[in-house]
C-alpha cells in the first residue's frame, strides 16, 4: 500500500525519507521506485560505503534518480547534503532516503521542511499479506456508506493466533507457522544485543533494555504510564529502574520505531468534556509483544485475556495502515469520567471515526453503545461512523438500530 504514497511523493518533493522498523521493507519498497543506489550500511570491502560517505558526502549523492540512499542515518551529514542539493536544483524526485531509526536532530543545518518528506512505513496489514478476504473498503466505513451484508469463513482462533505470532513482516510469508514465529524473535535478539548499541553509539545493558521490554509487552495497548512501567519492572523482575532511565530506552525504542504509540485524541475544543492526554503503548507489530512474553499458541489459548491485548495490537496495526493511506492519522480516546474508545480516525476535513475492538464477537452489543453513548457528548461534531473490528466472526454488517458497522478483522481493505 505504500508504492502509491511513494509515486505521490516523488512527483510532490524532492526526496522522500522512507522511514519505519527494521525488515518491514523499506529497502525492497525503495528499490522499485529508484534507479540508482548507494547502501550506506553495506559490509563490502569493510563498509567501504559508509567511510566514503563520511570522507566525502557528496559521493553518497551520486546517481540516476531517483537515486536511493539506504541507511542514511549512519552518516547524519547525508541529510544536510541532500537537503542541499535539492534547493540547488529545484527538482522533484532526486533522492529516496531509507531509515530503520531517526537521529534525535535530523540535520545540523536544516530540518529539509519542504525539500524532504517522510513517509511512515509499518509492517505489512493483513489484507497486504493475503490473509484479508477484502470484502470491506474501510473507505466506504468512514464515508458512513452502505456496505450490505458480507459472508465470509470466521478465521478459526488458532489462526488469529498465528496471524500474531508472525506479524506482518515479508520474511515471513511462505514460511511453516514454526518458522515465522522464529523471525520476531529472533528480530528482539537483534535489537536488543546489536541495534541499540550501534544506534546509540554507546554501551547499554542488555538486561536493562530487556526488562523494560517486557515490561511494555506486559502492558500492550494500554496506556500505562512510565511509572507504571518502573514499577512493572520491578514487581516482576524483582529490580529497579529510574524514572530518568525508563524514559531514556522508551525514546530511543520510538526513534528506532520499536514502538508506535497511538497519540489521545483531543480535538474537540469546544467540548466540555475533560480528555485524558495518555498516549496508548503500542509496539509496531503484536509479534514483537508475543515475542518478548514468550507466547506460543497454546499459552495463548490459556490465556486468552493476554490474547485480547494482543489480538487489540493486530488491529490497531491494521486501522494505523488503513487510516494513514487515505491520508488520516489514528488516534485513541479516554476521559476521565471513564469512557473510551479504542481507536479513533481523524482526517483532515475534521472527518472521525470511531472504532472499539473485540476479539469475541459477543461482545458486540455492549461495544456498538459503548460507542452511541460517548458520541452523543459530541453533538458539535458527531462521528462520521462507528464501528466494532471483531476477530472471531466472518460476517461483516450494519446494525439496523443505531448504525454501527461490525467488521471482522479478515473482511477489511482499504
Amino acid at each position: 500500500m505504500i508504492d502509491d504514497m511513494v509515486d505521490l511523493y516523488l512527483s510532490t518533493f524532492g526526496a522522500v525519507c522512507l522511514e519505519g522498523p527494521k525488515w518491514c521493507g523499506k529497502t525492497w519498497t525503495s528499490q522499485l521506485h529508484s534507479k540508482s543506489a548507494f547502501f550506506v550500511g553495506s559490509p563490502k570491502d569493510n563498509f567501504a560505503n559508509r567511510q566514503l560517505a563520511r570522507l566525502e558526502v557528496s559521493k553518497a549523492l551520486e546517481g540516476k534518480a531517483p537515486h536511493l540512499i539506504d541507511e542514511w542515518q549512519e552518516v547524519g551529514s547525508i541529510w544536510d547534503a541532500v537537503r542541499a542539493e535539492v534547493d540547488e536544483s529545484n527538482e522533484v524526485g532526486r533522492f529516496i532516503l531509507t531509515g530503520s531509526a531517526t537521529p534525535q536532530q535530523k540535520g545540523v543545518l536544516h530540518s529539509g521542511t519542504g525539500r524532504i518528506a517522510c513517509l511512515k512505513m509499518h509492517p505489512m496489514s493483513l489484507y497486504e499479506l493475503g490473509l484479508s478476504h477484502a470484502l470491506v473498503s474501510f473507505e466506504d466505513v468512514c464515508d458512513g456508506k452502505e456496505i450490505g451484508v458480507q459472508n465470509s469463513m470466521s478465521p478459526s482462533l488458532e489462526e488469529l493466533i498465528g496471524f500474531v505470532i508472525a506479524g506482518g513482516w515479508p520474511g515471513t510469508i511462505g514460511k511453516t507457522p514454526r518458522q515465522a514465529a522464529l523471525i520476531p524473535k529472533e528480530y528482539i535478539e537483534n535489537v536488543i544485543n546489536i541495534d541499540i548499541q550501534k544506534f546509540e553509539g554507546v554501551e547499554r545493558d542488555p538486561i536493562k533494555i530487556r526488562k523494560c521490554l517486557k515490561s511494555l509487552a506486559r502492558n500492550e495497548s494500554t496506556v500505562a504510564s512510565n511509572a507504571t512501567i518502573r514499577n512493572d519492572i520491578a514487581e516482576y523482575d524483582d529490580s529497579t529502574l529510574s524514572i530518568n532511565t525508563v524514559v531514556e530506552y522508551l525514546g530511543v525504542f520510538e526513534r528506532m520505531f520499536l514502538t508506535n504509540n497511538i497519540e489521545p485524541f483531543s480535538t474537540f475544543l469546544r467540548s466540555p468534556v475533560r480528555i485524558k492526554q495518555s498516549s496508548k503503548r503500542h509496539f509496531c507489530d503484536p509479534s514483537i509483544a508475543a515475542a518478548l512474553l514468550g507466547a506460543s499458541e497454546k499459552m495463548l489459548l490459556r490465556d486468552l485475556r493476554t490474547f485480547g491485548f494482543l489480538f487489540e495490537s493486530l488491529a490497531l496495526r491494521d486501522l494505523q495502515i488503513y487510516t494513514e493511506f487515505h491520508g488520516g492519522k489514528l488516534y485513541h480516546y479516554q476521559d476521565y469520567a471513564g469512557n473510551e474508545i479504542d481507536a479513533v480516525a481523524q482526517y483532515e476535513d475534521d472527518r472521525w471515526c470511531a472504532f472499539e475492538i473485540k476479539l469475541n464477537p459477543d461482545d458486540v452489543d455492549d461495544a456498538a453503545e459503548n460507542l452511541v453513548q460517548i458520541a452523543a457528548q459530541f453533538k458539535h461534531n458527531p462521528p462520521a461512523s462507528m464501528a466494532v473490528v471483531v476477530g472471531k466472526a466472518g460476517i461483516a454488517y450494519r446494525r439496523e438500530k443505531d448504525g454501527v458497522y461490525v467488521l471482522p478483522i479478515t473482511s477489511l481493505r482499504p
